[in-house]
């Protein structure tokens, strides 16, 4: 993770507060009449396109809202989203058509869940956490930011990122417990048989 070097973490704190107007629209939701609701899943199709990828309209159908509030948040930071992913240095890397969607789905889902979409372009440190966020989950770092660094700012401003690696290290531990006792077992069994030949 966060292996590589990316843009400078201002230009892109930068741009999330000269998110556009039309990026910051309600997203249309499903049965909910709005003319000048946007269409997410063309919005993430047009993203996917400009890197060079192609979304297949079975991935595109999680960005067709349902009537709940936090579908609605969800889609309004996929938006906020697609405008930080359409930077030209993003485009320049031209990411994978997986990577860009589970940063516009997962990403946006975790973060959405806790925090109103509109907070990461208006709060400073919530621009902060989501360019850090969008970077690490595709393999970046700031640039002038070593590992340990970046890893160190994004655990200490992000809530999200903290339990992710929360949950990570209790699984971790979880597998080494098992791991642990299965040898365990292992050895008293065999220290049995051991026993039962002599």
């Amino acid at each position: 993770m966060m292996n590589t070097s990316g843009p400078l973490l201002e230009t892109l704190t930068h741009r999330l507060a000269d998110t556009p107007v039309e990026f910051l629209a309600e997203p249309r939701i499903a049965g909910v009449a709005n003319a000048q609701a946007v269409a997410v899943a063309a919005l993430v199709n047009d993203i996917v396109l400009l890197h060079g990828a192609r979304a297949p309209a079975a991935s595109l159908q999680g960005f067709i809202g349902a009537q709940v509030k936090a579908d609605r948040n969800r889609l309004a930071l996929a938006m906020i989203l697609c405008w930080l992913l359409a930077d030209e240095w993003f485009i320049g890397q031209q990411f994978p058509q997986h990577d860009l969607l589970q940063v516009l789905g997962e990403a946006a889902r975790e973060l959405a869940a806790s925090t109103p979409a509109h907070q990461f372009t208006q709060d400073p440190e919530r621009r902060e956490e989501l360019a850090r966020i969008v970077l690490a989950r595709l393999g970046f770092r700031p640039r002038d930011e070593s590992v340990a660094q970046a890893t160190d700012r994004l655990s200490a401003i992000s809530g999200t990122e903290r339990r992710r690696l929360l949950e990570a290290s209790r699984l971790a531990e979880q597998r080494s417990r098992e791991i642990r006792e299965a040898l365990a077992k292992k050895a008293a069994e065999e220290s049995a048989d051991k026993w039962s030949r002599e």
